[in-house]
């Protein structure tokens, strides 16, 4: 090889060695509290640090009631025909009932047309607060 392209050659490698960055000092047991502390599930917070709740609405129930809590969202039976927001009238007067707030604090954030809902809660209460009296609403009924 000629002398003119091995300098260019050793130039090229010369200057592109990189190192490697170094490892973060955030330790795996510090990961898992992470997770632990972020909102999981059918009920977070949102970034206006208002209460999201994701429900899986059954519309045409005998009566009202929640039937679970699953990773897709909170099951609840609702005493209304799905026709014409029927049903979603009568999902926000029990969820507001159940959580002890008023009706405006219950409003629709997503799904007024679908059976997959997200309702915000802009009420005074606390995320532990609303997890318990869906927990025990589910034993109720």
């Amino acid at each position: 090889m000629p002398v003119v392209l091995r300098k260019f050659f050793n130039n090229i490698n010369s200057n592109t060695i990189r190192t490697m960055s170094k490892k973060s000092k955030i330790k795996s047991t510090d990961k898992a509290k992470d997770l632990k502390t972020q909102d999981v599930g059918p009920i977070t917070k949102d970034k206006s640090n208002n209460i999201l709740i994701s429900i899986l609405a059954k519309p045409g129930a005998k009566q009202n009631g929640i039937t679970g809590i699953t990773e897709e969202g909170v099951g609840v039976q609702i005493n209304a025909p799905p026709s014409e927001g029927e049903a979603n009238i009568e999902l926000v007067k029990y969820m507001a009932s159940v959580l002890g707030l008023r009706k405006s604090d219950v409003v629709f954030d997503r799904g007024f047309k679908s059976r997959s809902k997200t309702l915000k809660i802009t009420g005074d209460i606390s995320l532990e607060d609303v997890r318990s009296k869906i927990e025990t609403e589910i034993t109720n009924t």
